[in-house]
């Protein structure tokens, strides 16, 4: 891959309804988008930092200027990148700023298919041809309102429902869910928002049959999860403390967790994720796939990662029109009445931009050519 010319975007999109996490809500989705050129094609790359540092360290404006400054130029000294995970482990001097790596790894994946004539799923080594897909869902004002939200996705043929959560708006929300629908595939997601002092809590929570509870203590901890997840029986999901392999690894032999909620954004793109894939398989710990409230770009990546053997929970990986009006990439992204979306097979992510609607939401927009 003979790197010709990249086009750096800021962009946004506003969302259709505003999302309610323990950090806050978000109704307008800063992100930037990357193109690199070839002679042969263009793979596209999708940067998923927020305008504020609350899910990480990272923010959309400072990880542009990574990419700008340090991996584009670095693309262009490499010259022929043979693959992916070269380049990836070429730039493993960069410390962190893991979704600005992501956005590069993403696209070289990308244009590593197209050369190859393959899907990203099977240059990544998918073996499924759909995935399934879950609902999640921000913090609602009351239970009621918790469970009206979650009879809507329902219908349209959601079966694992994950309900975002933080002290004050858990059990009851909870109770009230399986009072109303039973046994349904069901977990809650607290964005680091407990400690072992809630304990009282998680006790609680243990009662009703959770799939798991993602991400309880904080976001760079792997030690209290330990103790944690020894008290319990219902599964701990490790999310923002797994930046890497390695950390996948030291988490599993002290034994924090039960599975891991691998993003494509957080670790630092598709080679990584991989590599997690890969070394969670090897200790029969399941894994799945979360989003970042992800363009239609992003969701690509998702898809193909998700065809992957060992992910085997529902992802968090939506359809075009959950949050977004108008979707950044053609086709669209559907589920079925099962909940699955069709792994594409065509070479490369096997969807497009609309340039329409990427013009409309581009806010700033550099060439670099070599």
């Amino acid at each position: 891959m003979k790197i010709k010319k990249v086009v750096m975007r800021k962009m946004y999109q506003d969302m259709k309804v505003g999302f309610r996490t323990s950090f806050g809500v978000t109704t307008r989705k800063h992100f930037s988008m990357i193109e690199i050129h070839t002679d042969d094609g263009v793979g596209y790359g999708d940067c998923s930092a927020f305008e504020r540092p609350w899910y990480n360290e990272e923010t959309r404006d400072g990880a542009f200027d990574i990419i700008r400054k340090f991996l584009v130029p670095t693309l262009f000294e490499f010259g022929d990148v043979p693959s992916p995970e070269a380049f990836y482990d070429a730039t493993s001097w960069i410390r962190r700023n893991k979704m600005a790596r992501a956005a590069v790894d993403c696209a070289l994946w990308d244009l590593y298919a197209q050369e190859k004539r393959i899907s990203v799923s099977k240059a990544l080594g998918g073996t499924r041809t759909e995935i399934e897909t879950g609902v999640s869902l921000g913090i609602e004002a009351s239970p009621d309102d918790l469970c009206r939200t979650i009879e809507k996705y329902m219908k349209q043929g959601y079966r694992r429902i994950k309900c975002k959560c933080k002290p004050g708006m858990d059990i009851d929300y909870v109770q009230r869910v399986r009072k109303e629908f039973g046994d349904i595939m069901l977990m809650v997601d607290a964005n680091s928002a407990y400690t072992l002092e809630h304990m009282d809590i998680f006790k609680e929570l243990d009662k009703y049959d959770l799939l798991m509870i993602e991400q309880p203590l904080a976001s760079d901890d792997i030690i209290d999860h330990r103790h944690l997840q020894q008290a319990m029986k219902t599964r701990i999901c490790l999310d923002e403390s797994i930046h890497s392999a390695e950390d996948a690894r030291k988490a599993i032999e002290l034994g924090s967790c039960k599975t891991i909620n691998i993003k494509v954004a957080r670790v630092g793109g598709l080679t990584e994720a991989k590599r997690i894939h890969d070394v969670c398989a090897a200790h029969d710990i399941p894994v799945w796939c979360g989003g970042m409230l992800d363009t239609g770009i992003a969701r690509s990546f998702n898809i193909a990662i998700a065809s992957l053997p060992n992910y085997k929970f529902p992802h968090d990986i939506p359809a075009s029109d959950r949050y977004w009006a108008y979707d950044l990439v053609t086709p669209p992204t559907t589920i079925d009445d099962r909940a699955m979306i069709q792994v594409p097979t065509a070479p490369g992510l096997g969807f497009s931009p609309a340039p329409e609607m990427v013009e409309k939401f581009t806010e700033e927009k550099i060439e670099i050519v070599r």
